[in-house]
């Protein structure tokens, strides 16, 4: 790969800390020496080849991290990254949350939920010149927008000629730099292993960011394709894809000082962003975030009562809420008291301070820093405006809102189509709509959207959209009694509950909806022309604020290695590396007392109390009080050891990453961070930061022990 601003941001070993950074693949080499001082055995240069051994056993789940673990596919991940398939096939009188799962062969095997896959990277390849080009360079605003993605449009549809595979570009460094990523798209994803709540669960939201921790956080897919080694769609005909490698389970535990680094894909962190950004979220969308997600939590649980079958359909909604709920408060308390932002604002006056400080720099850099922070705040103050409209649309009126757009993109030739509903889009959408009928219920999604609705109504008319008040019916003073009525008409107007009815709706001409009487359908036609207004100001808008913020990220790159610092890129979703070592911390988070390095089963037991969120399985009580622990006892603990901690950098993505030892053996999965230094997301602290993993030997041992899943250790190679 050629050299990029990726690359030469990459300084000296001594600039960056050996536990700080998620680092692309292809940068390695730059930092083999700081891998080498924290003990991995392996040449950091082979970590770069990702289709070789270790990093194509790596695989993403599309908001999950994940790994092949056999030679059949078998793929290993977090519980709460399977929970939504294993809610998806449970019943009241089958609750597999509840008793777990495991498929004794092949054939006892469950699809995962409707759209789940397994992305398996192929290539990735910089191409920023192409996406930038010199024309599309002197654009802006949506004129900018449009270029950029044609030109992505185009490079995914060349990319994608290969049949099977998913290819996307994602954007570094603020748009400033472009990779185009190909993956192996494997449709035909099927449940094979999750242990009871009890265990992956263990401890539920009360522990959820706490430590010492307690959770056997771990479950299994498998990787089906065709006859012929393709990615294909669910078939009783497929065979299990074998991968060209997968990882090999540690044969001896591990110990605290031991190197470890996590293998996957992060979601989002914000390190780069500017001091008005940092305002904004910390003063207002978090404060936003906490209560509405407290509000949705609390509807839910009162609509689902006595309803087991509601309560199963949101169990994967109610814990995702609850996961962010809780991050976003200990991102506040870590806040609260912080210097964080006086720090950001220096930071930031210093960097405008050694623009101005030289004249060819200003006139490189200076406008577009200046620039860009009234387009954020642009950006803020509307999305703050907006907040209450999107929740407050009926999930249906949703559906029916994205079928007539592709209703309108399907009127084009297929590469001039908004991304997102191009043919390549199709899978994707009707499995989306058939899943809703696991997913939804009218009662519990009247109750939420009333709650937004509420909040909304109440906004000044010119904090309104005038477009959702008309086909809504919404008028200044409107009462809670008049919006219940206007709720309780749209939904008794509309069949899109039937998943027939939606399935159609992704083959109707535009003329068909026009002619539509489900109220649902009516209310998307009606907002359509205002919506793409709406759509195009925004276009406008990212045009300007892409065009600006890639310029600032250059002048920060550069001051940054002024002053000897080393740049990484925000995590984006995009395959990462990050290194560390097994280690305690000093002071717990309310600065008295030290948190061991391990957690072992006699936790387990002293936390178990046979009911809600610590009801560990009687099976596997029977077998701590028993001291069946075979092979996995720790030599040091005397038992075994169930999570434990480390420096690795991770953040919400990394979830089912593997953790991998210095010699590139499995020794468990990343699950978690601690509650107070989740705001690293943020604001990095080397001191605090501590990530959590489930431990293999736990993993293995419930396997043996308690599931008597000898038929996978088998296969993992293990038995």
């Amino acid at each position: 790969m050629k050299k990029t601003l990726l690359t030469l941001a990459i300084l000296s070993s001594a600039a960056a800390h050996a536990d700080e950074g998620m680092w692309m693949p292809q940068q390695l080499p730059q930092v083999a020496k700081q891998l080498k001082a924290a003990g991995l055995k392996l040449d950091p240069a082979t970590l770069t080849k990702l289709t070789e051994f270790p990093m194509n056993a790596i695989v993403s789940l599309g908001g999950c991290s994940a790994s092949f673990v056999s030679p059949m596919g078998l793929v290993a991940t977090n519980h709460h990254c399977v929970y939504s398939s294993v809610a998806a096939n449970s019943t009241p009188e089958r609750d597999l949350l509840a008793n777990g799962f495991l498929a004794k062969t092949y054939a006892d095997e469950l699809p995962a939920s409707p759209g789940s896959r397994i992305f398996v990277t192929k290539d990735v390849s910089n191409v920023s010149s192409k996406i930038v080009t010199a024309e599309i360079d002197k654009l802006s605003g949506k004129a900018r927008s449009d270029a950029m993605e044609k030109a992505m449009k185009g490079m995914v549809a060349e990319c994608e000629k290969d049949a099977g595979h998913r290819c996307t570009v994602a954007s570094y460094y603020g748009g400033l730099e472009f990779y185009l990523i190909k993956q192996l798209e494997i449709r035909d994803v099927r449940l094979v292993h999750a242990p009871p709540a009890g265990v992956g669960k263990f401890g539920g939201d009360t522990d959820n960011w706490m430590w010492p921790r307690h959770t056997g956080d771990y479950g299994f897919y498998r990787a089906y394709v065709s006859k012929d080694g393709k990615a294909a769609d669910f078939s009783k005909d497929n065979v299990p894809y074998q991968p060209k490698s997968f990882l090999k389970i540690a044969k001896e535990g591990v110990k605290e000082g031991d190197f470890i680094m996590a293998l996957g894909y992060p979601g989002r962190t914000n390190r780069h962003r500017l001091p008005s950004e940092v305002a904004t979220t910390f003063g207002w969308t978090y404060p936003a975030f906490i209560k509405t997600s407290a509000e949705s939590l609390a509807i839910i649980e009162r609509e689902t009562k006595g309803n087991d079958g509601a309560r199963l359909k949101y169990a994967g909604q109610v814990a995702g809420i609850n996961n962010y709920y809780k991050n976003r408060k200990g991102m506040l308390t870590s806040y609260e008291g912080s210097d964080f932002l006086e720090r950001k604002t220096r930071e930031h006056a210093e960097l405008k301070a050694w623009i101005n400080s030289n004249p060819a720099r200003q006139k490189q850099f200076a406008a577009d820093v200046e620039r860009i922070e009234q387009l954020i705040a642009q950006r803020d103050a509307e999305a703050k405006r907006d907040y209450y409209l999107a929740s407050s649309s009926p999930r249906l009126l949703n559906v029916a809102k994205i079928a007539y757009r592709l209703a309108n993109e399907n009127t084009k030739a297929n590469a001039e189509r908004k991304a997102g509903f191009q043919e390549r889009d199709l899978t994707r959408l009707k499995n989306s709509f058939a899943g809703v009928d696991k997913t939804y219920d009218e009662k519990v999604d009247k109750a939420l959207v009333l709650n937004s609705l509420s909040k909304y109504a109440a906004q000044p008319k010119d904090q309104r959209n005038a477009s959702f008040d008309s086909a809504m019916g919404i008028h200044d003073g409107i009462s809670q009694a008049e919006l219940k009525g206007i709720l309780d008409t749209l939904y008794a107007g509309s069949k899109l509950a039937n998943g027939a009815e939606r399935a159609a709706l992704l083959d109707q001409k535009t003329d068909a909806f026009k002619g539509s009487s489900d109220s649902f359908v009516k209310a998307a036609v009606a907002m359509y022309d205002a919506g793409m207004k709406a759509e195009a100001e925004d276009e406008e808008l990212g045009g300007k604020i892409q065009q600006a913020y890639a310029n600032y990220m250059k002048a920060k790159i550069a001051y940054m290695q002024s002053k000897g610092r080393a740049v990484y890129p925000d995590a984006n979703s995009t395959l990462r590396v990050t290194y560390g070592n097994i280690k305690g911390r000093d002071h717990g988070a309310d600065g008295t007392g030290s948190w061991t390095a391990f957690t072992t089963v006699k936790g387990v037991v002293a936390k178990a109390t046979g009911e809600g969120e610590f009801n560990a399985p009687e099976t596997q009580l029977a077998a701590i009080k028993a001291k069946d622990f075979g092979k996995y006892v720790d030599a040091k603990l005397k038992t075994v050891p169930v999570n434990y901690l480390a420096t690795l950098d991770i953040t919400g993505g990394n979830s089912g990453s593997a953790a991998l030892n210095a010699k590139g053996e499995f020794i468990g999965l990343a699950f978690d961070g601690t509650l107070d230094s989740i705001i690293s997301d943020w604001d990095f602290n080397k001191a605090n930061t501590r990530d959590i993993q489930v431990d293999a030997r736990y993993i293995l041992w419930n396997m043996k022990h308690v599931d008597h899943a000898d038929n996978l250790l088998k296969e993992m190679g293990v038995e």
